[in-house]
């Protein structure tokens, strides 16, 4: 075992002397030890509850015969850093976490791990993590929130505030409503309840095969979470017993799984930021390219909110994840020589009954028979932007109009809420991408005003920034290259004219060639936002967003 090289032999005497500080026994030292990495915090909904999962973990372990060992690691909220300097560190901290992660388990020498995250960052994080250190792994999430509902008894969840904030704006919302719905959308604790960057890449881990069934759909408040918890435990000592390590498990093929699980139930735009560093990781790295080819590829066959007016208990209500890998699978449409923490994927695929048809669709009926995430490229992209196209409206899938320039989020909402910008405009946000940011914050507040003033059907955003996964609409992030690496994006001048195509795949600026070699003479790099601290590290290190903004 790894973790003989603190616990065995004559020199190892101070070490185990140290582990007995902690009250562990001789009986629990001779067992394997599995470190319980959980994000667990008092400020994060998605993260309030995760010692109950911990001590499931825990007991399932112990149930199994090893002794299990809990550590924490670092989380930020999305939702409260939203719009102001604190959502520079949201991706920042993906990176924290995957070498805190690192380095307590390396540090330790543990034989195992189970990882407890929720919420956007922390999961690839962790996965990253597990990819590095390439020991025996599972990952239980929190779970998701219930949502919320309005006095008509439909769905509500975090996004409606987000719009309501625009709808008291724009005069069609009063207060006493907005207060309503800050008192009732996010009505449990656990990651917020819409196919949300959250839930999307907590669903993915079951699609890579790292999580078990019911992971990313079982909502935090179900006794079945704790449950599933305990089974998470015992499942890692029989990883141990068999000697399947994370990168048996997260390679090529399970990737391969992973994107096409996304690009059928159309989950945030930060998927693809988030699995292409795993695939980094892992040793497997994917392009926007293999990402376009997916699209091209697998079907929508489920669209849960933003998309749609449904939320993950409605998808966990009707098999969850395994619903939708199955009706997959059954079509050829997934690896079916990839390893899960439980079987083969092709005796997986084989177990699941056929799909609701209404929550789950058949491919046969699917939404779209291409996927509900979208690869942009143009001259204004030359190295991709990405869209949710799963959530554009169908008069808004080709948009022409004039750019409206802003070099920061604070700038564009100014102009959104002071009623600014026109029906037919394009707002361009830049300087927002990894490292000019730096961060790449996400753009939750603009989409959502552009939306609750009415203006979602006639105004498109781009931005070399992201996205929430509750954004909806015409919306275009990642744009590469970034404009602080002077890409075109920082040369696109006051009433530009900006052609989408979105079922092309085309994000063009209407300027010649030689126009912007000109303009690229003349531009100039902005002096650095931070000079000291975690930012500025971050943005000398990260690279572009079309490689999935991971440190190189």
């Amino acid at each position: 075992m790894r973790s003989d090289s603190i616990k065995k032999g004559l020199a190892r005497a101070p070490h185990r002397s140290l582990l007995k500080a902690d009250g562990f026994t001789d009986e629990e030292l001779d067992r394997p030890l599995v470190a319980v990495v959980s994000s667990q915090n008092e400020i994060i909904p998605g993260h309030i509850h995760l010692q109950t999962i911990a001590d499931a973990v825990k007991a399932g372990v112990r149930t199994a015969g090893g002794t299990p060992v809990q550590m924490t690691t670092i989380g930020v909220c999305d939702g409260i850093a939203m719009n102001h300097e604190g959502m520079r560190y949201s991706l920042t901290s993906r990176e924290v976490i995957a070498d805190s992660v690192e380095c307590a388990v390396q540090g330790h020498q543990f034989d195992a791990m189970v990882l407890i995250p929720s919420c956007d960052k922390v999961v690839p994080g962790m996965l990253i993590a597990a990819c590095r250190l390439n020991i025996s792994t599972i990952l239980i999430s929190g779970g998701p929130m219930l949502a919320g509902e309005d006095k008509n008894s439909c769905q509500t969840d975090l996004n409606t505030l987000f719009d309501a904030v625009g709808q008291v704006t724009a005069g069609t919302m009063d207060e006493s409503e907005l207060k309503f719905f800050e008192n009732t959308a996010c009505p449990t604790c656990g990651s917020c309840s819409g196919m949300f960057t959250a839930n999307s890449i907590a669903c993915l881990a079951e699609g890579l095969g790292i999580a078990l069934p019911g992971n990313g759909t079982i909502p935090a408040v179900y006794s079945e979470r704790v449950r599933l918890a305990k089974h998470a435990g015992m499942k890692i000592m029989d990883l141990i017993e068999k000697d399947i390590t994370a990168l048996d498990i997260i390679n090529a093929a399970s990737i391969h799984n992973g994107m096409a699980l996304d690009m059928a139930f159309g989950g945030s735009t930060n998927t693809m930021l988030h699995l292409t560093a795993i695939s980094h990781a892992a040793g497997c790295p994917v392009t926007m390219a293999d990402w376009d080819k997916t699209c091209s590829e697998i079907p929508n066959i489920t669209r849960i909110a933003p998309a749609g007016s449904l939320h993950i208990q409605d998808l966990n209500k009707v098999g969850g994840v395994s619903a939708i890998i199955g009706e997959l699978g059954r079509h050829g449409l997934l690896d079916e020589s990839a390893l899960t923490c439980h079987g083969t994927m092709k005796d997986w695929i084989a177990s699941i009954p056929p799909v609701d048809g209404e929550v789950v669709r058949t491919v046969e009926n699917a939404y779209s028979q291409v996927g509900g995430l979208r690869v942009m490229q143009g001259n204004l992209a030359p190295h991709y932007g990405v869209v949710k196209q799963s959530a554009v409206a169908d008069d808004m899938r080709q948009h022409r109009g004039p750019a409206r320039v802003f070099n920061s989020e604070e700038e564009a909402c100014e102009a959104i809420f002071g009623g600014k910008i026109n029906k037919g405009d394009v707002v361009v946000i830049r300087y927002e991408g990894p490292a000019g940011g730096p961060g790449m914050r996400e753009m939750l507040t603009p989409t959502s005003a552009i939306c609750g003033m009415g203006l979602d059907h006639d105004v498109a955003l781009i931005t070399d920034g992201r996205f929430s996964g509750a954004t909806k609409g015409p919306a275009i992030g990642h744009v590469s290259p970034e404009a602080y690496a002077g890409g075109p994006i920082a040369l696109i001048e006051e009433g530009d004219i900006i052609d989408i195509d979105i079922d092309k795949g085309t994000l063009n600026l209407e300027v010649s060639e030689d126009e912007l070699v000109e303009r690229l003479k003349h531009w100039e790099k902005p002096d650095p936002k931070y000079t000291t601290g975690v930012l500025a590290r971050y943005a000398k290190l990260v690279s572009s967003a079309d490689k999935g903004a991971y440190f190189g």
